[in-house]
């Protein structure tokens, strides 16, 4: 049986990719780099750390410590988060009848930690996970395992007694690589890759529940 559930955060609990895309091109444009959609097509599933050194070695820039533009691009989103309505609808009610279920929730990103309480608090979550996980702490990000492999960890749970719910392909596969269910929240995505996902949902609707 199936005993966590692990959400992915920024496209499953928020609408948050326009804000990264946002902050990156306001950011690294001030810096003087010149910001493609090729190259942010690229980084679209690194970390914070790993954008900031990408347009680093392509545009370097001086007198600013690669840590300081970071936490830059970091505060926008913040803003940016805190807002503007990002909430995926039906979200909420989701967790609430998985917790029913008594199911664990676990919360798994790419995202740096001090933005998780941003995120959660605003959607009035926080209290309904029982652990939440930061690839910023992480030697590497999704696609790597090692997030998902820690939020199992963190829950008590086996790997593949885990079911992850996931928007990109990198973190899809980093669920897969850890052993774990998939479950693809498409949302209307027709560009993403999500033949790797075990099941798809469109939306968090009752319906939607029962599968688990």
């Amino acid at each position: 049986m199936n005993k966590a559930i692990i959400f992915d955060m920024d496209g499953v609990l928020i609408d948050s990719e326009r804000f990264w895309k946002q902050a990156e091109n306001e950011v690294f444009t001030s810096l003087g780099v010149k910001v493609t959609n090729e190259y942010s097509k690229l980084t679209e599933s690194m970390t914070t750390s790993e954008v900031t050194k990408f347009w680093y070695d392509k545009y370097p820039w001086k007198n600013i410590e690669l840590r300081t533009v970071e936490e830059m691009v970091i505060s926008r989103v913040i803003e940016l988060i805190k807002t503007e309505n990002c909430q995926i609808k039906g979200v909420k009610p989701f967790i609430e009848k998985l917790k029913t279920k008594k199911y664990k929730i676990g919360l798994a990103t790419n995202s740096p930690d001090k933005i998780i309480p941003v995120v959660l608090e605003k959607l009035n979550v926080f209290h309904l996970f029982d652990s939440i996980s930061s690839a910023e702490f992480e030697i590497k990000g999704k696609p790597d395992p090692a997030i998902y492999f820690k939020a199992a960890k963190k829950l008590g749970i086996k790997p593949e007694n885990c079911i992850v719910i996931e928007d990109s392909y990198s973190g899809m596969l980093a669920a897969k690589n850890a052993r774990m269910k998939v479950v693809a929240f498409t949302n209307g995505n027709r560009e993403c890759d999500f033949e790797i996902a075990d099941y798809k949902i469109e939306n968090f609707n009752d319906k939607e529940i029962e599968f688990i």
